[in-house]
């Protein structure tokens, strides 16, 4: 902060002092100026600091230079990993200009990468505030609030049947004399107010995210119940007595539950509540007022589970592909998803992915019937305890349809108490999804009436874990599928070395062959069974390098085709005496990408990669290596460049890139970020007759009512929260756009056919605009309530990849309009599409 001994005092405008203030501001401001030029901004930035402290009626006419100054003397902070220092200068700023919204978008910034995602959409969400046209603070924003409001509090306040059964649910145990109650996880308060509103004298309610605690404030304020409702910021296992409340509460009531039951700590959290917080429970035939026992709401739940075949769980899970355009790959590389490679692993990640089973595209069957998990009792201190430490249930499932096994899908029933319920199954409309346990490593996943699929379940680290799955065979007794897991050693892949070692040592039938375990996102694990998408890499960038050296590309592919069929010592060298200069291509893909593995096989190719893991690294060296490349074919081009933003420059040769692979759409159906600053950086770094891939993008879009849309992206007035007010505050952190959409089963209506939104094009930037208006021809009658859109992807003028093809690895997305429109069949809409940056914004014109 500014020393307040260089402030100028009240009254010392004229007089004495002043002279000498005017001197040491105009000289202060010269160096300022000077140190600008020297690119000394740390000096230059304390200078500026003086000048305002000394002369604030300066503040406007260096207001720009100001921030020119600051940012960059950030940047220096954060590249020296100052952050004190760096949050200290952003915090002197805004106190000089506290409704500066380009100060506060950069400081939010800055806090977003640091990790500190809360504080960050606080200044994203001033900033926007403060200018409503602010593009880059509105993205920020939008981006930074699915992180801090989770969709799933829009669904789960929209879902009626549950907020009017848990409302039943404590209204019967309050006016049973549960006077004093603590909301475990309270969101936005809505239990604490139903329990306040039957009649509670005491509600404490503790929440651990900072937006979430300060939303809920705001709520209870709103409702009026702030005097009833004591809110506290913080962990229920920090709160202590008498210190946070007062005395013992006779009921807890929590909806800390996830699609997986235990995922978000209701079992350590119940746990320290009876030991700390919870009067002894009532025991069994003991009569008395309720007020002097303690008792939770959900009493207790039953879990339960069902083996399925569903082919889109199976292509983001298992990667179902031997030969990948040409590309063989070996048995030697396994590629696993994070939630398989966590089990036994050191890092504890949710062993499941989540999957609402109605929606899912294409559907799913069900192999086996429904059968039992596993029961919990959430008032049994000792039944919760021993949960963690009880060894694994083994359970048989016997199969009554044939077809593929792909996973294991878990919902549950909650039982809040003797009378009310709730139901998370694939059947019920709810607003939870399903826990999903994909099936990994069987020798044959086809399975028929008369086997049994087996399992353990555990509850370790506080999750549902349902492991070594395997199948056996009603007529031999024999186990047909390898275990689910595997020794703790092989998936502690922190130390490759010893990774290495232990699969060596496991492998009996081939001691030379050393598998290497690669981990992949799902999506990633859809990108590599999406084999148009790299059939058509193949041609364009088989078309590009002909057009480029088309005889000498002809017959090098000749002898790399000898070198395939030939032994790996014979081929290279006799290639390097005729070949000429290789051609370079770079791909930076983000993640795991075969793309630069694929050019290699298309002649004297020098492929450069940029993917950043090192068992990524090892998997592509091993997949080249059974592709019979010379040593060496395939560069990892993080490794020639010293920083990662600087991916896109010249190779160190005087060489430029023949091809460029770009990720234009995220996986999320969104354009990545600045993807057209770095078209801009590309297209200088091409060589003459060099292309971009892909080289432009047409954006298409269509109108549709979708009250699945509405309620998944803002709570619909007070009647689904049962008249509590909560719709205006945490609609606030609404977000425009829906993402990770599947339009295939998305339930909607389509009001329009698909029209051409955009076009971007990154090898011939003239042809883009930013300002569009289409018009849209309505065919039936309904009301507009989003605009889904997805692309297609031109490699060249022929060659074509649809993001919302059923191979795709890409989701789609959607805008959802604030206000639905009314429309009847033959009207026109004009669509107005603005694209800034990276950032495309759809609206409809009035």
């Amino acid at each position: 902060m500014p020393n307040s001994r260089l402030r100028p005092r009240r009254g010392a405008g004229s007089g004495a002092g002043a002279p000498g203030r005017d001197e040491l501001v105009s000289r202060s401001l010269q160096s300022a100026e000077h140190c600008l030029g020297s690119q000394d901004f740390g000096t230059a930035y304390a200078h500026y600091l003086l000048v305002l402290s000394l002369a604030p009626e300066l503040k406007d006419d260096v207001k720009e230079t100001f921030q020119y100054t600051l940012f960059r003397w950030a940047e220096e902070l954060d590249a020296l990993s100052r952050t004190q220092d760096l949050l200290g200068c952003y915090e002197q700023a805004l106190e000089l200009f506290p409704d500066d919204e380009v100060i506060c978008n950069s400081m939010g910034e800055h806090l977003f990468r640091m990790g500190f995602r809360d504080e960050a959409a606080g200044y994203f969400h001033k900033a926007v505030k403060l200018n409503p046209d602010f593009n880059d603070a509105k993205e920020n924003f939008y981006r930074v609030a699915n992180w801090l409001v989770e969709r799933w509090h829009f669904i789960m306040l929209n879902d009626t049947k549950r907020n009017t059964i848990y409302n039943a649910a404590i209204q019967k145990a309050v006016c049973s004399g549960s006077k004093s109650v603590l909301d475990i996880g309270a969101g936005t308060g809505i239990l604490s107010m139903f329990a306040r509103k039957a009649g509670a004298h005491s509600v404490y309610a503790c929440e651990l995210s900072k937006t979430m605690y300060e939303l809920a404030c705001d709520v209870v304020a709103a409702n009026k119940m702030e005097e009833g409702v004591k809110l506290l910021h913080m962990k229920s296992l920090d709160i202590k007595i008498p210190k946070h409340i007062p005395e013992r509460v006779s009921l807890v009531v929590t909806e800390t539950v996830d699609a997986g039951l235990f995922g978000e700590g209701i079992v350590e959290s119940l746990i320290h509540a009876w030991e700390h917080l919870l009067l002894q429970p009532k025991t069994k035939g003991e009569n008395g007022n309720c007020e002097k026992y303690g008792k939770v709401i959900p009493a207790s739940a039953v879990i339960f589970g069902m083996a399925v075949e569903c082919a889109e769980i199976r292509r983001h899970h298992r990667v179902g592909v031997k030969d990948v355009a040409g590309i063989c790959l070996p048995t030697s590389v396994k590629f696993q998803n994070p939630a398989y490679s966590s089990v036994d692993g050191e890092e504890t990640i949710e062993p499941y992915t989540t999957e609402k089973m109605s929606r899912v595209p294409g559907g799913y069957l069900a192999l086996t019937e429904c059968f039992k998990i596993m029961t919990v009792d959430f008032n049994n201190l000792q039944e919760l305890k021993s949960l963690a430490t009880k060894k694994p249930d083994k359970v048989g499932v016997p199969v009554t349809k044939e077809g593929i096994l792909d996973a294991i899908v878990v919902w549950f029933v909650l039982q809040l108490d003797d009378e009310h319920s709730l139901s998370t199954s694939p059947s019920e409309e709810t607003c939870w999804e399903q826990a999903v346990y994909p099936v990994h490593d069987l020798a044959d996943y086809w399975i028929k009436p008369g086997d049994q699929v087996m399992m353990e379940v555990s509850c370790q680290d506080c999750y549902l874990r349902i492991q070594s799955i395997s199948v056996y065979h009603s007529e031999h007794e024999m186990e047909v599928g390898k275990s689910f897991t595997r020794n703790k050693d092989l998936l502690s892949f922190g130390n490759e070395a010893e990774l290495c070692s232990a699969l060596a040592n496991l492998q009996t039938s081939k001691p030379d062959v050393v598998e290497q375990i690669c981990v992949l996102e799902s999506t990633e694990i859809a990108l590599l069974n999406n084999i148009p998408y790299h059939e058509g890499f193949k041609m364009a960038m088989e078309k590009v390098l002909s057009s480029l050296t088309p005889e000498k590309l002809g017959q090098a592919m000749d002898t790399q085709c000898q070198n395939n069929e030939m032994s790996c010592g014979s081929g290279p060298s006799n290639s390097h005496q005729s070949t000429p200069e290789p051609l370079y291509v770079l791909d930076v893909s983000e993640g795991f990408s075969l793309l630069p593995v694929i050019a290699g096989t298309l002649g004297r190719v020098k492929p450069y990669s940029s993917v950043e893991k090192d068992q990524h690294r090892a998997a592509l060296d091993l997949i080249c290596e059974a592709s019979r490349f010379p040593k060496d074919t395939l560069e990892f081009w993080l490794r020639h460049v010293e920083d990662e933003s600087a991916v896109l420059q010249r190779p160190k040769s005087d060489k430029l890139w023949s091809i460029i692979i770009l990720d234009v759409i995220e996986p999320s159906g969104l354009i990545q970020q600045e993807i057209m600053e770095k078209a801009a950086i590309s297209r200088c770094l091409l060589q003459s007759g060099g292309k971009i891939f892909p080289q432009y993008v047409l954006m298409f879009g269509l109108l549709v009512e979708s009250q699945t849309l509405l309620e998944e992206s803002a709570v619909q007035g007070t009647e689904r929260t049962l008249g509590f007010n909560i719709a205006p505050f945490i609609n606030q952190f609404q977000v425009p756009i829906r993402v990770f959409l599947d339009l295939s089963s998305l339930p909607c209506i389509p009001l329009s056919k698909p029209v051409e939104l955009l076009r971007l094009d990154l090898m011939t930037p003239y042809l883009n605009t930013s300002n569009r208006e289409v018009k849209v021809r309505i065919c039936k009658s309904g009301q507009v309530t989003a605009i889904p859109f997805w692309y297609h992807m031109y490699l060249d003028d022929e060659i074509r990849l649809d993001t919302s093809n059923e191979a795709s690895h890409w989701k789609q997305a959607a805008v959802v309009l604030d206000n639905p429109i009314q429309v009847e069949m033959g009207d026109e809409l004009v669509l107005n599409i603005q694209h800034h940056k990276s950032n495309v914004s759809i609206t409809i014109k009035q």
